[in-house]
């Protein structure tokens, strides 16, 4: 027994997290091929049950008192963060990797999930305040920020040229596997 929960640590520890953003070159039941935003293909293992979905437009009105959201963000100025971009989740998802750590959207950016704790609408566009973990977060939401709310797609909807971002995992082998695939339609990009 002890050596099994060795073995899954030692498993867990291998595996690093890695979002793969781009387009699609080409999908089969078992990968997607990836030309990612910095240039070299990704091509990603598709794990046993895998799902996709999709975003759909939303706006800056869309999000009210008590919404659980996902803000990329960066610092802007004490006590302030500026988003890059904004994900309403379904009621269903609240709580979903709540909390702040770093991302890889740009330099320095932060993904916040977190519940809408306060929302104020001013002359230079809007602040929310988030809490998580008994934590508070302002965070600006400048106008062109892309705000989107997660939606249904198939897997129909992952052809080739189809923007997707994917959270993966990258084994020991260096091989890349997901369990979820996020598809920009109708021309909605993921902005993740």
């Amino acid at each position: 027994m002890a050596k099994q929960a060795g073995q899954a640590a030692n498993s867990m520890q291998a595996a690093t997290r890695i979002n793969v953003r781009g387009t699609i070159e080409s999908v089969t039941d078992k990968s997607l091929v990836v030309k990612t935003r910095e240039g070299p293909d990704a091509t990603v293992s598709l794990s046993d049950g895998w799902v996709v979905g999709g975003v759909a437009k939303a706006s800056i009105d869309d999000i009210k008192k008590g919404d659980f959201v996902g803000i990329t963000n960066v610092p802007k100025e004490a006590g302030l963060s500026s988003a890059l971009e904004v994900v309403i989740f379904p009621a269903v998802l609240k709580g979903t990797g709540e909390g702040d750590r770093p991302w890889d959207l740009k330099p320095n950016s932060s993904m916040t999930n977190a519940t809408v704790a306060d929302a104020v609408k001013g002359v230079d566009g809007r602040t929310v305040t988030v809490v998580y973990h008994g934590t508070e977060k302002k965070i600006a939401i400048p106008d062109g920020t892309p705000i989107v709310t997660l939606a249904q797609a198939t897997k129909d909807d992952l052809k080739p040229g189809a923007t997707v971002f994917v959270s993966a995992e990258r084994g020991s082998d260096g091989a890349l596997t997901t369990k979820r695939v996020v598809v920009g339609t109708n021309g909605v990009v993921p902005p993740m």
